[in-house]
């Protein structure tokens, strides 16, 4: 589930997971899959501070509220409305409790995904930086501190608020950790990968 988190620029906005058989994002008003972030989060690794002035990453963007769709309804079967709407009456919410997981092969979904937030998104590429002297980060229009952008970063390691299933994480965020762990890039200094 997506969670609150503090921006810099729009206060609490809303970032995670939406639905356990996707492995797509949402940062506010933005869709992106955690494939994408995770290989955008290794490369920043990979560079040094000095290295990355700016690189864009490709998102959708769903501009009105409702063309997003209401979560609860969706998840509760009520209200299928907007994009996450569609996805839910797709891939409902699961019925036990205890199979709300995030699950690891969400991206064998993408297709399916990527057809239905056509309908709602327009595709555009947004800027990402790092201010070098604050490390403040900003991710198209929504601006970070260091420690608020490591928190999204660390959400994606442990699977969101449902966690990885059986605690199996795709090669993708391991990945991402294991060049987070080998970065000199101080933007990554301090994080601390729970287990």
């Amino acid at each position: 589930m997506p969670l609150a988190f503090d921006s810099i620029s729009h206060g609490t906005i809303a970032f995670g997971f939406f639905n356990i058989d996707s492995d797509m994002l949402l940062l506010d008003h933005y869709f992106f899959f955690a494939s994408e972030f995770c290989r955008h989060i290794s490369g920043i690794a990979g560079s040094d501070n000095e290295d990355l002035r700016e690189i864009f990453w490709q998102v959708y963007y769903v501009e009105d509220s409702k063309d997003i769709g209401d979560l609860m309804g969706a998840i509760n079967g009520i209200r299928h409305t907007g994009f996450i709407g569609e996805v839910y009456m797709r891939f409902p919410f699961p019925q036990r409790p205890g199979d709300f997981k995030q699950k690891p092969d969400g991206h064998k979904t993408r297709s399916i995904v990527e057809g239905i937030i056509g309908k709602y998104a327009e595709s555009r590429q947004i800027p990402f930086r790092i201010e070098k002297w604050t490390l403040k980060t900003s991710i198209g229009v929504y601006g970070f501190t260091r420690e608020s952008f490591q928190e999204l970063i660390k959400y994606v390691w442990v699977g969101g608020m449902p966690r990885w299933k059986d605690g199996i994480r795709p090669d993708y965020v391991l990945n991402m950790k294991k060049e987070i762990c080998l970065s000199r890039n101080e933007i990554f200094k301090g994080i601390v990968f729970e287990e």
